[in-house]
């Protein structure tokens, strides 16, 4: 399908950081999409969970599951939008590289920690890994991915934050700024970038679903309160009474949770194609300069918020849940305190960037973004096992 006027060409990208002759069979977002999958970050993704934790099971999501779920619904609805698909999916591969592990317990107790240095958020160290963290190339630190992959990395950021990205950014050839520069004019990103956003919560609401069933801890008799929900339910035992109650039949379950999905999809295709038509940009340029126009309807985003209410107050916020999560928030605390006083005890290429930082005269600022670094660099289960080896007891075993 050719690209729509309104989305990023890779053939016009606004470029990489640093300058690099373009590859002989691939575009610049073909390029960032393969640069993401051969990280260490990428695949540190297999063993970083979303709502349950890496030892409580096998078959929930993961972070690697979620980015690649994002990933195919975004492509899906980037086909139907003539939006550039290679764009979608290397900023859906990659907008997750920065969380820490234990899921969103991991970043709060982290961003409590760092709250004197700066704080911590995931996006920000998202971009951080890609700009700067990974180690593959002999001539540049990170991945040296295009400015409209990194543009979609960047989902959200503070004024202060994004005055210090611009003060490191490089100057583009149309003089429009760097990544940060929208956050200080309110501006929008592309729209391959406000797709991914959306593809982000339709992926979430559905697998917390199915996870938060196959866990028991919330079960099709509590959904059936959540209207987005129930009307596919129906739908589903209406053309399907054979598959009977979902506690013997998962297929129930799937079934609805797919139907839902589509809706979703379509009903962002249908409302976006609605916006577009009606700002009808005739460029990126444009997009940036008008208001949101990747959304759903006012019917469904009332919907969704709903179920994303019912999914804190019955899953994130059960007391099962908040009892692995304290347990996470714990190690986390202890392994930066840890870290802090004696940084040897980090892999050697972080404890030397940590004992080169101990002269800064910055209060511990610079100290504390290293040992950030690597707490967020954990694995679920890497995590624990150096909290056992450093304090001699075992949290989530």
């Amino acid at each position: 399908m050719a690209l729509a006027v309104y989305a990023c060409d890779p053939a016009r990208s606004r470029g990489r950081r640093h300058p690099e002759l373009p590859a002989p069979t691939r575009s610049e977002f073909q390029r960032d999409r393969d640069r993401v999958i051969h990280c260490s970050a990428f695949r540190r993704l297999v063993y970083k969970t979303q709502v349950f934790l890496n030892h409580e099971g096998d078959l929930f999501r993961t972070r690697l599951t979620h980015s690649l779920e994002v990933a195919q619904l975004g492509r899906s609805i980037a086909r139907s939008l003539g939006l550039q698909e290679d764009l979608v999916e290397a900023i859906a591969l990659s907008h997750d590289l920065g969380h820490t592990p234990f899921g969103h317990a991991g970043q709060d107790a982290l961003n409590d920690c760092m709250a004197d240095f700066g704080g911590f958020e995931h996006n920000l160290q998202s971009l951080r890994i890609v700009d700067r963290l990974e180690e593959r190339y002999p001539d540049f630190d990170g991945l040296n991915l295009t400015f409209e992959t990194r543009e979609g990395i960047l989902k959200h950021c503070a004024p202060r934050n994004a005055r210090q990205i611009e003060d490191e950014e490089p100057v583009y050839a149309d003089g429009a700024g760097g990544v940060g520069r929208r956050f200080l004019e309110r501006s929008q990103p592309s729209l391959e970038a406000q797709l991914c956003n959306l593809a982000d919560e339709i992926a979430y609401n559905a697998h917390d679903i199915d996870d938060g069933v196959r866990s028991g801890l919330i079960t099709v008799a509590q959904l059936e309160s959540v209207p987005l929900f129930n009307q596919y339910l129906e739908q589903t035992r209406a053309r399907h009474p054979h598959l009977g109650d979902a506690k013997q039949d998962r297929r129930l379950l799937y079934e609805t949770i797919r139907q839902m999905l589509s809706a979703q999809v379509y009903d962002v295709i249908e409302a976006t194609g609605r916006q577009l038509q009606a700002v009808a940009p005739a460029n990126v340029r444009e997009v940036r300069a008008s208001p949101a126009l990747v959304q759903f309807s006012g019917e469904m985003r009332r919907a969704s918020t709903e179920l994303k209410q019912f999914l804190l107050r019955n899953l994130y916020r059960h007391p099962q849940v908040m009892a692995t999560t304290n347990q996470a928030r714990r190690i986390v605390r202890e392994l930066f305190l840890t870290y802090m006083e004696a940084p040897q005890g980090m892999q050697p290429g972080f404890a030397a960037r940590s004992e080169a930082a101990r002269g800064n005269l910055d209060g511990g600022q610079a100290r504390s973004r290293v040992v950030a670094d690597f707490i967020a660099g954990m694995t679920d289960r890497f995590a624990v096992r150096e909290h056992e080896r450093i304090t001699g007891e075992r949290l989530l075993a």
